[in-house]
């Protein structure tokens, strides 16, 4: 159903008050005292007011009319803010007191890697020395080790000597008893 023109006025004008203040407005963002409807601020600024509350009607043809919307009792401002400082400060502390064990826990961890490094330090210094003193020996060692290779040649040299002269006693021996039985 189509609404009346009275209506459409009234919605037309709901339309131009704001919802969420549901107190008088200036269209011209004037701090000038505010009137009616068709008043003229000083400064040549039309007024505007909330429109009355109307009730409804079953004879309206289903048409709802917008009604003032009505803002809850502000509480103390001042309170909030401090309770939102006192809240806030106790997560900041919080937060820097967990950070703040964080670095303990790290500054711990790194002590103790500190440690271990210069064990590890200490540990491979030694195994240096070491090395170093097994290398000064080796070589100190080298001529009769150079000494062993040379007998280990000849030795293997005169076995074959031997072998070689085994073959031929051999050999010989059985000549002569061929020569014998002759």
């Amino acid at each position: 159903m189509a609404a009346t023109a009275e209506e459409a006025a009234e919605m037309d004008c709901i339309s131009r008050v704001s919802l969420a203040h549901p107190t008088v407005l200036s269209l011209g963002g004037s701090s000038e005292p505010r009137g009616e409807p068709g008043e003229t601020a000083s400064e040549g600024q039309e007024v505007v007011t909330a429109a009355p509350k109307k009730p409804t009607n079953s004879s309206d043809g289903g048409v709802e009319t917008a009604e003032e919307a009505v803002e809850p009792a502000e509480p103390d401002i001042n309170e909030l803010c401090t309770d939102m400082f006192d809240k806030m400060a106790v997560f900041l502390q919080g937060e820097l007191t967990g950070t703040c064990e964080d670095y303990h826990l790290l500054e711990n961890m790194n002590k103790l890697t500190s440690l271990k490094y210069m064990e590890m330090k200490d540990i491979s210094i030694n195994i240096s020395r070491n090395l170093q003193d097994l290398n000064h020996k080796y070589a100190s060692l080298q001529p009769y080790l150079d000494q062993i290779n040379q007998i280990e040649e000849q030795v293997s040299s005169l076995e074959q000597a031997a072998y070689k002269l085994d073959t031929y006693s051999k050999k010989l021996e059985a000549k002569f008893k061929k020569l014998e039985k002759r």
